[in-house]
């Protein structure tokens, strides 16, 4: 997964140095846009199923090891525990099933494209459910221009396929719409927990782990066919793009916070058509770079980035 980054700390006042931080930045992106790859390859052997089963237990393994080595500690009310809950389901158990299963039918580049969409998920998910954002006439804009770019990549004037392939844009979609709604819920019910950003991302992808885990019998108890590449995607997806690369998105959203950090959805989508073109050998179209254009000036709209300097 590639994932948002979600408003739970405010930028703070020490921490690791500058350079550091746009180091962990850099590497998060690039990891996240390589989580495409990862799944593609995996798949090759696992089901979407055991894809996602497997990137949230080695995350859980990963994110766990660093709260003991800090001494974390957990949260004690039941209140907080009930909204985690809620997260890991909509945070992670649903769009990585739905990404996983997705990329059976749709090219590694053209998924991390539409993960670029979360952020239009979220402006829609904070002004129209949540009501805890209030929206400017030109955001409001720039959801109607990421719709536009949507539809560019789509491209219905080539034909709606309506077996698979369009079936699993819409998966897409509807994973991101899930991330859209946790980011919004997070800064509803979440913000103010009095947990460490670590802890935080151990209990979001930890309490997912433990449903898939119960849900193995129904959903993960299939064959499986492995080899060295195989396992090398399932572990980096899962101990770096579903644990490392959580810890370092969290530093940069208290260094940095959350605007400048969610530009990391810029970079994702072009380690993850570079690495599919590449080392996959995908076919591009022309308009899925132009759809992702539109679709990325659709977020600077929506959070209100462009800003004309009138000269003096």
């Amino acid at each position: 997964m590639a994932t948002a980054s979600p408003p739970l700390v405010r930028p703070a006042r020490t921490g690791p140095r500058s350079s550091t931080i746009v180091w962990q930045f850099v590497l998060t992106g690039v990891i996240w846009g390589s989580s495409f790859l990862f799944m593609k390859v995996a798949l090759g052997g696992v089901s979407p199923a055991q894809v996602a089963w497997t990137r949230l237990v080695l995350g859980t393994l990963t994110l766990g090891l660093f709260v003991l080595a800090r001494r974390e500690r957990l949260p004690r009310r039941l209140r907080v525990w009930g909204h985690m809950l809620v997260l890991a389901v909509t945070f992670c158990v649903i769009p990585f099933l739905l990404f996983s299963w997705a990329q059976q039918h749709v090219t590694s580049g053209l998924a991390s494209i539409y993960n670029a969409t979360t952020p239009i998920m979220t402006a829609i998910m904070a002004w129209a459910v949540f009501r805890v954002e209030k929206l400017k006439p030109v955001q409001i804009a720039g959801i109607l221009v990421g719709i536009a770019g949507v539809m560019v990549i789509i491209a219905p004037w080539q034909g709606l396929d309506l077996a698979q392939s369009l079936i699993a844009q819409l998966a897409i979609l509807g994973a991101t719409a899930c991330y859209g709604f946790s980011l919004a819920y997070m800064r509803r019910f979440a913000s103010d927990t009095g947990m460490s950003a670590l802890v935080f991302s151990f209990l979001n992808i930890g309490l997912a782990a433990v449903i898939m885990v119960l849900l193995t019998p129904l959903i993960a108890l299939t064959p499986v066919t492995l080899d060295v590449w195989i396992v090398l995607s399932l572990v980096l997806l899962g101990c770096l793009g579903t644990g490392v690369a959580y810890i370092w998105n969290q530093n940069v959203l208290r260094a940095w916070g959350p605007t400048r950090a969610s530009t990391v959805t810029y970079i994702t989508p072009v380690v993850g058509v570079v690495l599919g073109v590449v080392l996959l050998g995908e076919h591009l179209s022309w308009n899925e770079p132009v759809g992702a254009a539109v679709v990325f000036l659709g977020i600077l709209l929506a959070q209100d980035r462009l800003h004309l300097r009138a000269r003096t």
